[in-house]
């Protein structure tokens, strides 16, 4: 897929990164951010409970939070009674879910409130604003595929494209490119969908 990144539309934008627990994206996810700061974005940070809590295999919490606040030069956003003003006050522009679990995709689709990633998802569309979920699920083509749907279909949601990751051992599961992060901020900021939504399985 041709990027065809200018990076102008997104200069001068107040764009939210919201972190769910899935841990073996994060590597991807902070070249992303550098590049958005790169073309003049201001960026803040969100913090769902599991990311900023769970060491694992990929990093510890404490880590992810640090490089976070060193790319954008303010702390992150860590509970739900801090991520609330982002509705009153208008504070973004456009926020991305990046990346985003089942677990919040499902919680997501269902009205429920519980993290602080959920409660700026619901605080930023009150305001009629652009939200981008980038997705990370090994059960998207399992019992997630409803929930999926739910949000294809809903107002003011965008996706960046995602596909099979691993379609011979985990035939459920698919995943963002996360490359494709600005390109689908600066669709999403004019209403459109980037396409195709669906890529190609990996080999």
């Amino acid at each position: 897929m041709k990027k065809e990144v200018t990076g102008v539309i997104l200069e001068g934008k107040k764009v939210g990164v919201a972190f769910t627990g899935s841990f073996c994206t994060f590597s991807n996810i902070f070249p992303e951010m550098e590049k958005l700061i790169e073309v003049g974005a201001e960026i803040t940070t969100i913090f769902s409970d599991s990311a900023q809590s769970i060491d694992s295999r990929f990093g510890a919490a404490k880590d992810f939070l640090k490089k976070a606040e060193e790319i954008t030069g303010k702390p992150p956003i860590l509970t739900i009674s801090e991520a609330e003003p982002i509705g009153p006050q208008s504070l973004l522009d456009i926020l991305v879910i990046f990346p985003c679990t089942g677990n919040t995709i499902a919680k997501l689709a269902n009205g429920i409130t519980d993290t602080p990633v959920l409660m700026a998802a619901k605080a930023h569309l009150r305001n009629d604003k652009p939200l981008v979920i980038s997705i990370s699920t090994n059960d998207a083509l399992g019992m997630n595929m409803k929930n999926i749907g739910i949000l294809l279909n809903a107002k003011n949601i965008y996706f960046i494209p995602f596909g099979q990751d691993n379609p011979m051992t985990k035939p459920n599961s698919m995943i963002a490119d996360t490359t494709l992060l600005i390109p689908t901020l600066e669709k999403a900021l004019e209403g459109k969908q980037i396409q195709p939504i669906i890529k190609g399985s990996e080999k």
